[in-house]
């Protein structure tokens, strides 16, 4: 093991307590520049910060929906919907990722209508979505669903394809057939590619929880925003966007430390 991945390991409290305080003064300082830019309503002409409400007021309206029996139902609401479109991603992109990555005649067959469908946003997808499905329940968890699918396609395609071809060679000239080079070379060699897009998949599927509680419905962190945007109650459009950004951030961040657990021969270099 050289040194910088024992450095990475292993590192010394004040280096892990000056991080720490570099993270929380990069946060201290956008939110003393959002306090600044609300409360001088300073106006640039291309962007304006009239309207935009103050961390202040945000903060009062954030502390009337904890205490709310509202926030309990929004939140069950928007993570089933959420982790029920992810995992069903997970599985199928996961999935489709490894046959394309490995057979050429899947890739033929199926990546050019991926490729295709892969640039429309989640919005467009509403009209359909209402179409296909029955209940407006599976049209939201759909439309969170194709936002979840291209990132972690995507990546597992490309950890696959990444694979370093001398690593199947030497499996195989050492009597390793299909099965045990895809378990035991592709599978380890492609993870951390996987892992990636899963965490990107998970952060999608938040980015498009708005869109997909659009459609309809009465509870849901999306909704609650969409909601407070007509009723023109500025606070609260904010309390959904970082109740959305802490929620998708935490969730991403799980899957990386999980992956990170179950990949321990995998740890990236940073400077």
């Amino acid at each position: 093991m050289n040194s910088i991945t024992l450095g990475q390991k292993f590192q010394l409290p004040w280096q892990a307590g000056s991080r720490l305080l570099l993270r929380a003064a990069s946060l201290a300082a956008c939110i003393a520049l959002w306090q600044w830019v609300s409360s001088a309503h300073v106006d640039l002409g291309v962007i304006t910060f009239r309207n935009l409400p103050s961390p202040t007021d945000v903060v009062e309206a954030a502390r009337l929906l904890i205490e709310s029996p509202k926030l309990a139902s929004h939140l069950a609401a928007s993570l089933t919907r959420v982790f029920a479109g992810f995992f069903a991603a997970a599985l199928v992109g996961i999935a489709l990722g490894l046959a394309i990555g490995r057979s050429r005649w899947c890739a033929d067959m199926l990546l050019p209508p991926l490729e295709m469908l892969r640039p429309i946003p989640a919005v467009a997808w509403i009209p359909l979505a209402i179409l296909m499905f029955p209940s407006s329940e599976m049209s939201m968890i759909y439309i969170t669903f194709i936002g979840a699918l291209f990132p972690i396609l995507l990546n597992t395609i490309h950890g696959v394809e990444a694979v370093d071809r001398r690593l199947i060679a030497s499996a195989r000239s050492l009597g390793g057939g299909r099965r045990a080079v895809f378990t035991e070379v592709i599978l380890p060699a492609a993870a951390p590619g996987i892992v990636t897009g899963l965490a990107i998949g998970m952060g999608t599927a938040w980015f498009c929880l708005v869109t997909a509680e659009m459609i309809s419905g009465q509870f849901g962190i999306g909704y609650y925003t969409w909601a407070s945007y007509t009723i023109q109650n500025y606070p609260d459009i904010v309390v959904g966007m970082l109740f959305i950004g802490v929620f998708g951030m935490g969730s991403s961040a799980l899957l990386k430390k999980a992956g990170d657990a179950l990949m321990p021969w995998y740890l990236p270099e940073r400077k």
